[in-house]
């Protein structure tokens, strides 16, 4: 009996590594000179996600690339953090974000747009699960800070859930409240 408990969990632990998606954003030849000459290392960024709203993101170094990419790979499945989708394919909202010069807005997008985002923001979306969005970096294009950036502006998205729990209401209320402004505003317009 314990013997199947203990096999089952297994299963379980390669299921799950299974269904994570890992995308290499970018390698780094890193040259350090030492009394001898100079001794060279790769640093290398990784972006892992289940593609049903949880990404993580990880950095490694080693003197070989291969070395590198596990380190950031088990980093970035340490880092994971979950983000809430509408309806499974775009964000709730348009967010900006930023780290360092590296600033990034992303919009949501009706179906059928795609993922317009370049760089390592396409990664991001592509493991997180995002089928529909616009995103745009301004200032750097340094990966890191790019990917930085982005996960920041995730982290500040809220789900109608969220803030209804936030507020003490129900969700209805918040999303119809939401409609019903974007219907007065139209006609206020005309």
């Amino acid at each position: 009996m314990a013997q199947q408990a203990v096999e089952q969990r297994r299963n379980n632990k390669t299921e799950k590594k299974e269904e994570l998606v890992e995308k290499l954003v970018h390698v780094n030849r890193v040259a350090k000179t030492v009394k001898g000459g100079r001794t060279m290392s790769f640093a290398a960024v990784v972006v892992v996600g289940d593609q049903k709203g949880r990404v993580g993101y990880g950095s490694g170094k080693a003197a070989e690339v291969p070395e590198a990419i596990t380190k950031a790979t088990n980093e970035a499945k340490r880092n994971m953090i979950r983000i809430p989708l509408r309806e499974g394919r775009t964000l709730h909202h348009d967010v900006a974000g930023r780290f360092g010069a590296g600033k990034v807005y992303l919009r949501t997008a009706p179906a059928g747009t795609g993922v317009i985002a370049g760089g390592p923001m396409r990664a991001v979306f592509e493991v997180l699960g995002v089928q529909d969005v616009v995103a745009k970096s301004v200032g750097s294009n340094n990966p890191y800070n790019m990917i930085k950036a982005t996960f920041n502006a995730l982290e500040s998205i809220n789900s109608p859930r969220m803030v209804a729990a936030k507020r003490g209401k129900k969700v209805g209320d918040i999303v119809s409240r939401r409609e019903n402004t974007g219907a007065k505003s139209v006609a206020e317009e005309a």
